[in-house]
């Protein structure tokens, strides 16, 4: 049976950065024309060089082309399909049939969005007629559904496996446009479902909520069911969080790598599951669940008590570089907002950066120390190269 592909959600070069090592493909997309228009620091411009690096990598890249087009961005749509050509991008994810006539007259392979809300095997079989070399499925559908897809229609399935869930089907809301004229659908979503509302009656009664986050859906988290997805035919295991961190997208794609490794190795333990999960509650998560693969979500679905990132863990910027001698591979960091000590773990991250590594030698004024002040500035051996403000964090508990 053919290993599914791993794919990481990319917002900029150190996104890539960090999940080269696991993920088989990433997807990403630009400023224009993509739902994470507000997210993305790719351009135009920086497209071939990117798709580049990640075919240097071995890695696939997939570039959105998925928010509503309209008939102004249709002149802009063709100009994206076209540097997509140029740039040799292995896929473009897309949904609205304009877009797909443009692409197939470039003749680059295309992936249906799950913005088509692809709920049945005969609109999959639909899109295969079109020319699609695969679907990513709605959010909407359970395992014992795909799996009857799979088996009626001869073509890659994909699914998300990790990550935020859109409280709208096929994240079709138009409570951000309506509220915020912040459309969802065109890439600006201002996430009202993250908010905290009262509820009130047509008499202008207002219920107590006492705190509650009534459409605050927690994140997808499949890890413990990764041979089951496997058995059921999915050709790639997405995962979503483009507006996440690198730590966020490096540990999602190191455990679902492994996870699937596990299960040709036949290695896949309940102990195994258990350090994974504790690993990602440890990264940006809302609360998990398993979405609808087994069935509607009820109130379990739900994250009632905190709107954002539940994790007991999170990162404290320490510093940043302010010079990189590639040479002798040390950087010197100005401590200007916390000290730091020799052994601890450090976060480097800037917009081509991420590192994670042990402060193994520690320099102030040429002398070897153990700890540093804030306010300070030190020099430390770095295992890849840095650049100038790269950030410099630790991971704290919260209290």
């Amino acid at each position: 049976m053919k290993k599914p592909e791993i794919m990481s959600p990319i917002k900029n070069w150190a996104s890539l950065e960090a999940c080269k090592k696991y993920a088989d493909a990433v997807y990403f997309g630009i400023a224009d024309l993509s739902l994470r228009a507000r997210t993305n620091s790719l351009t135009l411009k920086d497209v071939p060089k990117f798709v580049s690096k990640c075919h240097e990598y071995g890695i696939k890249a997939y570039m959105t082309i998925n928010s509503v087009i309209y008939n102004n961005d249709i002149n802009t749509a063709e100009k994206i399909v076209k540097k997509a050509k140029e740039a040799k991008v292995d896929a473009i994810i897309v949904w609205d049939l304009a877009v797909i006539e443009i692409i197939k007259k470039e003749k680059i392979p295309f992936i249906i969005s799950t913005q088509a809300n692809v709920s049945n095997y005969k609109t999959v079989e639909f899109y295969k007629k079109l020319g699609a070399k695969r679907v990513v499925l709605a959010r909407e559908l359970t395992l014992k559904q795909i799996k009857e897809i799979k088996k009626k229609v001869d073509i890659e399935i994909e699914t998300f496996i990790h990550g935020a869930m859109c409280v709208a089907i096929s994240g079709r809301c138009i409570l951000s446009a309506y509220l915020f004229n912040k459309s969802s659908n065109c890439g600006s979503c201002a996430q009202p479902c993250r908010k905290l509302w009262k509820l009130s009656d047509d008499k202008g009664n207002e219920f107590e909520t006492e705190g509650k986050y009534f459409l605050n859906a927690k994140d997808i988290c499949m890890i413990e069911f990764v041979p089951e997805l496997i058995k059921a035919g999915i050709d790639s295991f997405k995962i979503e969080g483009r507006r996440r961190d690198p730590k966020y997208i490096e540990a999602t794609a190191r455990c679902y790598r492994e996870a699937v490794d596990a299960y040709y190795n036949k290695t896949f333990t309940k102990e195994k599951v258990d350090a994974w999960k504790k690993e990602l509650s440890e990264v940006y998560n809302r609360g998990f669940s398993t979405g609808f693969y087994f069935g509607e979500p009820g109130p379990e679905g739900i994250s009632y008590n905190k709107a954002d990132n539940v994790s007991k863990y999170e990162k404290v910027l320490v510093g940043h570089v302010t010079h990189y001698y590639p040479k002798i591979g040390v950087a010197l960091i100005n401590l200007k907002h916390e000290g730091l000590k020799l052994n601890e773990n450090i976060q480097i991250e800037g917009d081509k950066t991420f590192i994670e590594q042990k402060v193994e030698s520690m320099e102030m004024d040429n002398k070897e120390i153990k700890k540093a002040r804030k306010g300070e500035e030190i020099a430390i051996q770095v295992k890849e190269k840095v650049f100038n403000n790269d950030n410099v964090f630790i991971l704290k508990e919260r209290i």
